[in-house]
């Protein structure tokens, strides 16, 4: 017998122990064709939020849909060794304890990360098991493991030896805290209000002539080598290939033409930095400027500076040079602005683009066919227009800088010889057999202490983890993969990678669908943040309502292009779902629901069963085609209203009087119905909801694991009874409604007239009276008009309502025209404040939009008062 509550916490993690005990994870269970998802790898260091739950739920959806279409599904799971986070845990564990990595030596630190990972770099694969992330965790896979990194040790040296990787020195984002080049993903932009300060530099020459140039970072001008004009601006025509002298430090800079500078911002003339800003740089090379680093990796101001700023750190030495030039007059003005500064998101520091000697990847090349893989379609992106975002990347892409200053990581694979000449091999044997044969004998080798971008290893995942560069069975079988599900802020980061390594090495495309999800948002609409204080745990919404509830309530709202605004309230929604569901087993079981050994749903009798089973074949059908175009919440809401409205609400009604017929085989068809109709129920919901399923599923007599049964496909749509009870559920829908609207007392019965019901709608209504007068309140039909009647049209029928006695219809007039008033003065003031220029650009967008909706409500309620208004007898 079930229990009168369905209670998650006692349920989920025994249903999850059995499935991994089970093996029912595992690829290779069943015979159908592969279907492969590789899990975005989180980070070993990483908890479970509510991107990793909207991710992982919308996979699960997925694999475990097309296990029980027959599919042999892999899901392939992993960590990401995460190399800066990573480092900087163990870091700060040490550091509690007064310890520094370089006290330990990189190698004896390096064992204590591994030690850390063993200890602790299993919680968020086990918040994932919470969630019911269904992967075979068999094959689970770390991108430092022993396969993976042999992987990556092939991967560069081939990519070296064809000349695609490369060291250079270029600018790169430098965290001088951490001492590592970062990637633009950990570059956090904040605005703050600073200035921006107008320096004169004098032109060589010229005594009295100045060209005026402006920055926000007054100490970068100590490294100046360029003013550049715009060379149409006739302001400068004359000065172009002239020189400047630069205050400070004496040095002569030429006046250079390029389009970089804007003759509409400022002076119309730039200063150029070629060796501390991105945008400099490349004016530099095109220019032909010199590249002067002024910085050391500490961010204090190096030997290429004047004496007196030598050592400064950089915004001791700001102060220093504002100071400077105001002294020498060439301070011409300050300004008020408000501007964007780039913070390291671990360091907390501000960045620094500084010149320095890395190892890069000729992205440029690499991403050619990936580039043409999307063009012509071999793979799509869900939404399409995210195509766009890649392009923009892919397009103008630029050199992919690979390394990075730390210790955790792949160490790369590049030895130094005496005279700093590069040996890049598969390992120090084979690097030194390359170097004894370059110099003629035996010399000492320095290995590169650089790590590679955690990136280059996850660009290999989606092949590496399936063996490569082994030719596995794994290999052949389940590459290429079939799904990425993915945000779209790692678009660039890891989509496009494993696109340019998946054609490069494997000569496919390494998966045919992205589907990019939207962000989680607060119920504002705003971006969940801890400085806000607005982050909403998965974990503690797992606890108090259960994983089903927390999935199916993402699932519900990850539309295509639009971000969720999750609330606990939506969640504890969709868990009253769930005890819907729980209710109505209980009531199928207290009535003896059982499918029949030889119940066959496709020879009925009752036109009740056959309406209930074509609906629920139209909605396995209509939750098919939503998952294959990848639909997530039309799918979710197409089993919730299925479940919730037709079987809950209806069927389940409709069938009472059948289950306590004294025809035995009415009450045992319906019997059968019931049981054989919840029971793909269940497994419809699985993918969404899958405890609850399976708990029913097992507590109803269930053979095995609901998981395992095959997903409803057989065709029992019948037109005749979906036309029938279609036509039954909006009639008494329209007649409760006008009843409700016009305020008839619940327990009031009504005569209804039906004045031009056709013969087929008349049948309808009469072999299903019992059910239209006792869920609508009807005392009977009359055969004619009466006098002050409510009318409403039901599928082009009308249905006349006899007002008059039931309720006070003057008195019910005054209320809806009193009410509509109301209505009209709060959309009045709401028009006036949308209208309000200074309320919409001030406002924070989430309260702006709060109004919108409020106003829609609005006119949707004054909608409806006038339709009940206008159903109301003529005075």
């Amino acid at each position: 017998m079930l229990d009168k509550t369905y209670r998650p916490q006692e349920v989920e993690q025994r249903l999850y122990e059995s499935w991994e005990q089970g093996g029912l994870f595992q690829a290779g269970r069943n015979d159908g064709a592969p279907f492969t998802i590789v899990i975005p790898p989180p980070n070993v260091t990483g908890s479970l939020h509510m991107g990793h739950a909207l991710n992982n739920t919308l996979q699960d959806i997925l694999m475990r849909w097309h296990r029980m279409k027959g599919r042999d599904a892999l899901w392939q799971p992993g960590t990401d060794h995460a190399g800066i986070a990573t480092q900087m845990v163990v870091e700060r564990m040490l550091g509690a304890d007064g310890i520094s990595r370089h006290d330990l030596g990189r190698e004896t630190f390096v064992d204590k990360v591994w030690e850390w990972k063993a200890e602790s770099g299993g919680t968020i694969t086990n918040q994932l098991r919470r969630l019911g992330a269904s992967c075979d965790w068999s094959r689970e896979r770390f991108t430092m493991d022993e396969g993976l990194s042999a992987a990556v040790t092939k991967v560069f040296v081939e990519l070296y030896r064809d000349n695609l990787i490369y060291r250079d020195k270029r600018l790169v984002n430098w965290d001088p805290k951490l001492l590592t080049a970062i990637s633009d993903l950990e570059v956090e932009s904040a605005e703050q209000k600073g200035h921006m300060w107008h320096f004169r530099y004098p032109v060589e020459g010229q005594e009295g002539t100045f060209i005026t140039v402006a920055t926000t970072r007054p100490e970068t001008m100590l490294g100046d080598t360029g003013v550049a004009v715009h060379p149409d601006d006739e302001r400068y025509r004359d000065l172009v290939g002239k020189f400047v002298i630069l205050p400070l430090v004496g040095r002569r800079i030429p006046i250079v033409a390029d389009e970089y500078a804007d003759p509409e911002q400022g002076s119309g003339a730039v200063k150029i930095t070629p060796a501390h800003d991105f945008n400099d740089f490349e004016v530099g090379k095109r220019c032909d400027l010199e590249m002067i680093n002024i910085l050391d990796a500490h961010a204090h101001l190096n030997e290429n500076v004047p004496e007196a700023y030598q050592g400064m750190e950089r915004f001791a030495a700001r102060a220093k040079v504002i100071a400077d030039l105001d002294a020498l007059g060439l301070l011409e003005r300050i300004e008020e602005i408000t501007h964007t500064v780039p913070f390291g998101d671990r360091s907390g520091v501000v960045i620094e683009p500084w010149l320095t000697d890395q190892w890069y990847a000729d992205a440029e090349t690499l991403a050619r066919p990936a580039i043409e893989a999307v063009e012509d379609g071999r793979v799509q992106f869900v939404p399409k227009n995210w195509e766009n975002t890649y392009f923009e990347w892919m397009r103008n892409i630029r050199p992919w800088c690979i390394s990075r200053q730390l210790w955790w990581g792949h160490q790369i694979p590049a030895w130094y010889g005496p005279d700093g000449e590069v040996f890049v091999a598969y390992d120090a044997a084979e690097a030194q057999t390359l170097a004894d044969a370059h110099y003629g004998k035996t010399v000492e080798l320095t290995r590169d202490e650089d790590v590679l971008d955690t990136w280059f290893s996850s660009a290999l995942w989606p092949f590496s983890t399936l063996g490569w560069p082994e030719e596995t069975p794994e290999l052949a079988r389940h590459y290429p993969t079939d799904v990425l599900i993915t945000g779209f802020d790692i678009i660039f980061f890891w989509v496009a990678r494993m696109m340019m390594f998946g054609m490069h090495f494997m000569k496919e495309v390494p998966f045919h669908t992205v589907y990019i999800h939207a962000l989680v948002r607060d119920e504002k609409g705003q971006k969940m943040s801890k400085s806000k204080g607005n982050v909403i745990d998965p974990l503690e919404l797992i606890e108090e309502y259960g994983a089903d509830a927390l999935r199916f309530t993402l699932a519900a709202m990850a539309a295509q292009g639009r971000d969720i605004k999750l609330s606990e309230q939506r969640v504890a929604g969709y868990r009253n779902f769930t005890t819907k569901i729980w209710n109505a087993a209980r009531f199928c079981e207290m009535n003896e629901c059982a499918v029949a050994p030889d119940y066959d749903p496709s020879n009925l009798q009752q036109p009740v069963n056959r309406w209930i089973v074509g609906a629920l074949s139209e909605a396995a059908a209509t939750i098919d085609r939503e998952l294959e175009a990848f639909r997530f919440n039309e799918a979710a809401n197409g089993i919730y209203r299925f479940t919730w409205n037709l079987f809950c609400d209806w069927y389940l009604e409709f069938a009472k009087p059948l289950l306590r017929a004294n025809d035995p085989d009415v009450a045992g068809e319906t019997r059968a119905t019931a049981a054989w109709v919840l029971q793909r129920i269940l497994t419809m919901l699985h993918p969404f909801a899958p405890f609850v399923s399976e708990e029913l599923f097992q507590q109803m007599g269930g053979e095995g694991s609901i998981s395992t049964t095959a997903w409803p496909q057989q065709d029992l749509q019948n037109a005749d009874a979906a036309k029938e009870f279609g036509f039954v559920i909006e009639l008494i829908s329209e007649i409760r409604s006008a009843r409700a609207e016009t305020n008839v007392p619940p327990k009031a019965e009504l005569e209804a007239h039906f004045p031009d019901l056709d013969a087929t709608r008349r049948g309808w209504i009469d072999s299903n009276w019992e059910l239209v007068s006792r869920l609508a309140r009807l005392s009977g039909i009359s055969e004619t008009m009466p006098g002050g009647a409510s009318e409403i049209v039901v599928d082009g029928a009308r249905v006349v309502l006899p007002l008059t006695g039931a309720i006070d219809v003057d008195a019910e007039r005054t209320r809806l025209n009193k009410e509509i008033g109301k209505l009209d003065a709060e959309i009045d003031r709401i028009a006036k404040k949308l209208a309000n220029e200074k309320f919409v650009s001030r406002a924070p967008e989430h309260v702006v939009e709060q109004e919108r909706e409020r106003q829609a409500e609005a006119e949707a309620a004054k909608t409806k008062l006038e339709a009940a208004l206008g159903r109301l007898p003529a005075a």
